[in-house]
C-alpha cells in the first residue's frame, strides 16, 4: 500500500493478449486509493470509499503517502547530487505522479538514465507519463514482475550499463512479496549490480496497532497482501551492504530537511551500497 508499489507490481494478469491493458473500476486498487491518499485524480468513487475506510482506523495513512514520496526525492537527491549515481532501476513504480524518480534525477543530471518497472495494468496506461525525460538522458519502461528478478535485468540492460553504478529503488514493494520469497530476490537483483552500487529501499512497518489495523481492513479488499513486518526486518534487506547514515529509521528521519519531523513514521527506510 504504497505509491511506489501496488498489489499487482508483485504478480498481475496483465494485459489481455494482444490487447490493450482492462481497468476494472469495480474493484479497489491500491495505486488509485494511494493516488486519493496523496491528493491525486486518478482514482474512482469506489477507491476513494475505501480509502476513507481505512483513514478511519488510521488517519494518518495521508502522512504515510505523502512521506514515502519525500523520503524517495531526498534518496534520489542525494544519490544523483551527492554520490554521483546517474542510473536508477525503480522497481514497484506505481503510478506516475509529482516527483518521479526521472524529473528529480534529471533535474540534477540531465543525462541521467532511469528504468521503471511494473507490470500491472493500470500502471502501463500511464506509462508514458514516466518516459519523458531528458534529451541528454534515457527512460524507459519495463513491464515484469518483481518475482522474475532474470527477466528485470535482461530488460534493463537495454537501458543501463551493469559495468556502472546503479541505484536499485524497492520502494514500498516488498511488503507484497512473502517472507520466503524476499530475501532471494533481494540478492538476486543485487548480485547483478556492480560495486559503488545502492540499495534503497522501504515498506510499512507494524509500529502502530492502528496501522496495523488498517492494513488488514485494506487486505480484505485487494487481490495481493500487504505484509507489515518489524524494523528489524526491514533492516535485514540490506545485509552484507554499507548502509549510510542514519540506517535503517522511519522515513520522515532519512535525512530530514526540517528537523523534528514525527508524521508517517510506521514506514522504515534506508540506503545502502554495495561495497
Amino acid at each position: 500500500m504504497t505509491d511506489d508499489a501496488t498489489p499487482s507490481a508483485a504478480p498481475s494478469a496483465g494485459a489481455p493478449s494482444g490487447g490493450k491493458p482492462q481497468i476494472d473500476t469495480t474493484r479497489t486498487h491500491s495505486a488509485r486509493i494511494w493516488n486519493y491518499w496523496m491528493g491525486g485524480k486518478d482514482n474512482y468513487p469506489i477507491d476513494r470509499a475505501a480509502g476513507d475506510q481505512v483513514a478511519e482506523f488510521f488517519p494518518e495513512i495521508v502522512d504515510l503517502a505523502r512521506t514515502s514520496r519525500e523520503f524517495l526525492v531526498r534518496v534520489v537527491t542525494h544519490l544523483t547530487g551527492e554520490v554521483g549515481i546517474r542510473q536508477f532501476l525503480d522497481i514497484g513504480t506505481g503510478m506516475p505522479t509529482a516527483n518521479n524518480t526521472h524529473e528529480v534525477a534529471q533535474s540534477i543530471a540531465p543525462e541521467s538514465r532511469v528504468v521503471y518497472v511494473d507490470n500491472d495494468p493500470l500502471v502501463l496506461t500511464h506509462a508514458r507519463a514516466l518516459l519523458v525525460g531528458t534529451p541528454e538522458g534515457a527512460t524507459d519502461y519495463v513491464d515484469a514482475d518483481l518475482r522474475d528478478p532474470d527477466a528485470i535485468l535482461e530488460h534493463a540492460a537495454r537501458t543501463l550499463d551493469f559495468d556502472q553504478p546503479i541505484a536499485l529503488m524497492l520502494m514500498g514493494i516488498l511488503g507484497h512479496i512473502p517472507d520466503d520469497e524476499l530475501q532471494p530476490i533481494v540478492s538476486r537483483l543485487v548480485a547483478a549490480l556492480p560495486s559503488g552500487s545502492y540499495l534503497a529501499s522501504y515498506d510499512g512497518t507494524n509500529t502502530s496497532e492502528a496501522y496495523n489495523q488498517a492494513i488488514e481492513v485494506g487486505n480484505k479488499q485487494g487481490d495481493v497482501p500487504y505484509l507489515l513486518r518489524s524494523p528489524e526486518a526491514v533492516a535485514a534487506r540490506f545485509e552484507g551492504l554499507e548502509l549510510l547514515e542514519p540506517g535503517v529509521v522511519p522515513c520522515p528521519l532519512w535525512r530530514p530537511h526540517i528537523e523534528g519531523a514525527r508524521k508517517g513514521l510506521d514506514q522504515y527506510g534506508g540506503v545502502a551500497r554495495k561495497p
